[in-house]
């Protein structure tokens, strides 16, 4: 639908070619504080006027925030430099126009002002304009993370020097990048829309304003994988191999806390304490490490030694007496973590209780036996890992998915540790390493790794 009009001055107009412009209404003003506006031309040949007309105007940001089509805009000002103007300065009386003037223009763009509303919008660039173009920043945000702006919750940006940046929530991870526009963004002060004239009574049907800044890109945000690849990478630096170790000893190795993962790793703190649990990392005494995995197999070994001397079935473990019996060889809150990585937690009759899982206690096993041989005769592997875990566990490929690959062309077949933390993040690079090591795939065999 048309809307207001738009004059600018023409001799402080510098858009595009010479000619008339025009744009069309595609956003809506929400009303918000500031209640600026950014207009977007594009302009278009016609017989140079006296003056530039813009029959109608399409919205697209405001100091805080402006509805569009494509989810919204946020306004982002640097901070000043220290004597810069606060406020922008009043339109110079130089600028005004008169109705008589308005009627002219109309006129030579051959518009027919019965179709328009009578109020029109006379813009001019200001002196500090042009000055003030680069102290400010447009970010468009999809609706769900605006509600959360809305809310009062943040959004943080994260990423070394050399690293591309993203955009984190408390849950979701998106790529920021810059996007340019052939079409210049006006930032507008006291711009009105159509709708709110329409509901405002005016004796003058002409309004002078004056254009704050300008525009020709805007941070653009896409959702994108959490970059969790490096998380891993850190703690792995400094694993936790028991309190009696050297390691212990030594305060140069490196540690991480939770605000320090949270300044380092492309993710949402969510994704990131959800990767966390993935890894089996506990906190430590405030610091986040991961256990060497021989350290981590020696407390498994522990607690399946104990449920097989006191013939307790894997569903049922007692917190209470595994670490009454273990506590003397390893700490307790050790022992406790063994149980949460390995089994689930419930309690009944005010009795803690841990359900082993046979799955992972397998899966486990099978990585131990894996990662101190480059390949394995997958019939021997299948024999000694059947032997090799509790009793009354019972072992399966399926459980290996995304940890090992079975060849099945080979002969005889073999078996190798291919995990799929180890793979590139980036898709393109991901394909490029597991078509390096197979021409040919089948779906259930790449499906683990690219899911």
């Amino acid at each position: 639908p048309r809307g207001s009009r738009v004059l600018f001055q023409q001799p402080l107009l510098r858009l595009g070619r010479p000619g008339l412009g025009r744009v069309r209404a595609k956003g809506k003003l929400a009303d918000l504080p500031g209640n600026a506006t950014a207009a977007r031309s594009a302009p278009e040949t016609r017989p140079r006027p006296s003056a530039r007309a813009f029959e109608t105007v399409r919205f697209l940001c405001t100091f805080r925030r402006v509805q569009t089509t494509r989810g919204a805009w946020f306004f982002c000002t640097k901070p000043a430099a220290p004597g810069a103007a606060g406020t922008p300065p009043r339109p110079r009386p130089a600028m005004r126009r008169t109705r008589e003037e308005v009627d002219a223009t109309l006129q030579i763009a051959k518009l027919n002002a019965a179709e328009l509303l009578p109020t029109v919008h006379c813009l001019g660039f200001g002196p500090g304009a042009s000055a003030a173009a680069g102290d400010f920043c447009l970010l468009e945000l999809e609706p769900a993370l605006c509600e959360q702006l809305e809310a009062g919750h943040s959004l943080v940006i994260r990423g070394d020097k050399d690293e591309q940046a993203v955009l984190c929530s408390r849950d979701k991870t998106y790529d920021l990048k810059i996007a340019d526009t052939s079409n210049m963004l006006l930032f507008i002060p006291g711009c009105k829309t159509p709708d709110q004239l329409q509901m405002e009574e005016t004796h003058c049907n002409i309004i002078h304003t004056e254009i704050f800044g300008f525009s020709n890109n805007y941070w653009e945000v896409r959702r994108c994988r959490p970059k969790l690849k490096k998380l891993k990478k850190l703690l792995m630096e400094n694993t936790y191999e028991g309190p009696d170790s050297q390691k212990e000893k030594d305060s140069s190795h490196p540690k991480y806390t939770t605000e320090d993962l949270l300044d380092r790793i492309q993710a949402s703190e969510e994704e990131i304490m959800a990767q966390l649990q993935v890894l089996n990392a506990c906190e430590i005494r405030g610091y986040w490490r991961i256990l060497e995995f021989d350290y981590e197999m020696k407390l498994l070994n522990h607690v399946t030694q104990l449920v097989d001397s006191e013939s307790w079935p894997f569903s049922k473990v007692p917190l209470s007496i595994c670490l009454q019996e273990l506590g003397p060889l390893e700490p307790e809150e050790m022992i406790e973590h063994c149980l949460k990585c390995y089994g689930k937690k419930y309690i009944e009759d005010g009795e803690v209780y841990f359900e082993l899982s046979a799955d992972k206690i397998c899966r486990a096993t099978a990585q131990m036996l894996l990662q101190n041989a480059v390949k394995f005769n997958l019939t021997e592997f299948q024999e000694v890992w059947q032997q090799s875990v509790p009793e009354g566990m019972v072992t399966r490929l399926d459980q290996l998915k995304g940890l090992a690959l079975v060849d099945r062309h080979s002969r005889p077949e073999i078996i190798f540790l291919l995990k799929v933390d180890d793979l590139p993040e980036d898709n393109q690079e991901r394909f490029n390493s597991l078509f390096s090591l197979r021409e040919k795939w089948t779906e259930g065999d790449i499906a683990p790794y690219i899911q």
